[in-house]
């Protein structure tokens, strides 16, 4: 088994203790059975701790032990809102964890199940494969299973009607050092997150990876021919019937300029927003510049590499998105030129939107700079508003107040381009307009 060939047009990835991995399971299937495709499912055991740092609860439910920065910290913590929040919408349960768990026996458990069936076997709805990856992701979010005991795995693979002889021998011997083995090589390989889905061609060749489930629409692009244009990144719309409507149909969106995932974000929220009746309340934020992978040399410890591996895919990725090639998607400068002029439009009772759209433009597409009050002023000039006392608005008020509004974005916590918040609940990144669209206007 090599890490990016399969005999399957596609690899899917899969960790037990990332409850992103465990949402990606069900869209995964579905769009695999509505194109009636398959898919080879493959164990990644995440190494957290390398690049997370690491955290333990005490008794009381506090945090006991950690090792995690303010920004690890933030993360870890939205990503956990964020899963609930999907979770909820299919009536699943993701509870906290009090530690990081080593998941590398159900992993063996995994490639148990493979060893003994055939990939078409595999494939199948009804497999043993299918019925461990369900039997052991649902109590194991209910806080129900400890995956770290072989008895637990060999009562799971038992229950689904699995042959367990001689599981506890191979457990423990080959199977702990073939999967020790097959995750150094993924890991190598390239494979650093989950879901990671692995896409091959007709020769089993590696032509596409990607990193998520949003990407799943493109994905069926790909594997279904490529007819038309190519979708773009999208979460699942379905929503909670028992969750509370939005009080008003208006939803913030918090961007950075120069945050290409906010330039491809910004046509397609606009066209959502027109198209549902939304009214879209923009405000300017200022996000750390995307860094740049930097070689990690000979031998990197494994911290380094999955920051170098997970660099290069961001890249890759917002490429691949993109209509045109991207430069300056390192660039660190930031000002309050723009956000002063999207205060003047407001005040003039112009068009935010398309004010917005022309400043991204600006920089991401004609390639000129935005940093200047001659440069926002071409941009107002060429929207056909008034720029007359606009310099003396700047040097007045302007970027004071823009500098304002984003001290007080970032102390609620808005520090990801694009943000969109509804009521106050942050949703980031663009995948969530198909959900947004479908909470405002169920």
């Amino acid at each position: 088994m090599q890490p990016l060939q399969s005999e399957a047009p596609l690899i899917v990835y899969i960790d037990f203790k990332s409850p992103y991995a465990y949402l990606a399971v069900e869209p995964t299937r579905n769009m695999l059975a509505q194109h009636g495709l398959v898919a080879d499912w493959r164990p990644f055991v995440l190494d957290i701790q390398s690049y997370l740092g690491s955290a333990k609860l005490g008794k009381n439910g506090k945090v006991a032990e950690q090792s995690r920065s303010a920004e690890q910290w933030s993360g870890v913590k939205y990503a956990y809102f964020d899963c609930r929040r999907y979770a909820n919408l299919r009536s699943l349960t993701v509870r906290g964890t009090v530690k990081i768990w080593n998941t590398d026996l159900p992993a063996i458990g995994m490639f148990w199940l493979k060893q003994q069936a055939s990939l078409e076997e595999q494939c199948r709805p009804d497999s043993l494969l299918n019925r461990y990856i369900d039997a052991i992701y649902e109590p194991f979010w209910k806080r129900e299973m400890d995956v770290e005991q072989l008895e637990v795995i060999e009562e799971v693979l038992s229950g689904i009607g699995a042959d367990v002889t001689g599981f506890r021998a191979y457990a423990e011997g080959v199977g702990l050092d073939f999967n020790a083995d097959f995750q150094h090589a993924a890991f190598e390989a390239g494979v650093y997150g989950v879901p990671t889905y692995v896409l091959q061609d007709a020769a089993g060749a590696t032509t596409q990876r990607y990193f998520g489930r949003e990407h799943l629409p493109r994905i069926a692009w790909h594997l279904t021919g490529e007819q038309g244009p190519a979708p773009d990144i999208a979460y699942e719309s379905g929503f909670d019937a028992g969750r509370t409507q939005p009080a008003t149909k208006s939803l913030t969106v918090c961007v950075d300029f120069k945050s290409a995932g906010a330039y491809l974000a910004v046509q397609s929220t606009i066209a959502m927003a027109r198209d549902a009746g939304i009214d879209l309340q923009w405000r300017i934020i200022h996000t750390p510049a995307l860094r740049e992978p930097i070689d990690p040399g000979a031998k990197p410890d494994r911290g380094t590499l999955h920051k170098y591996t997970r660099g290069r895919y961001v890249v890759d990725d917002l490429q691949r998105y993109a209509a045109h090639e991207l430069d300056g998607l390192h660039d660190a400068q930031r000002s309050d030129f723009a956000g002063a002029g999207l205060l003047w439009v407001i005040d003039k009772q112009g068009d935010a939107d398309a004010y917005i759209a022309a400043v991204f433009a600006r920089f991401w597409q004609q390639r000129e700079n935005i940093d200047s009050v001659a440069a926002i002023g071409e941009v107002l000039a060429g929207l056909g508003i008034e720029v007359t006392g606009f310099a003396e608005f700047v040097e007045a008020a302007g970027t004071a107040q823009a500098q304002t509004q984003r001290e007080d974005m970032a102390g609620q916590g808005v520090s990801f381009s694009p943000t969109y918040l509804l009521d106050g609940e942050p949703f980031q990144g663009r995948q969530h307009l198909p959900l947004l669209r479908s909470l405002m206007t169920q």
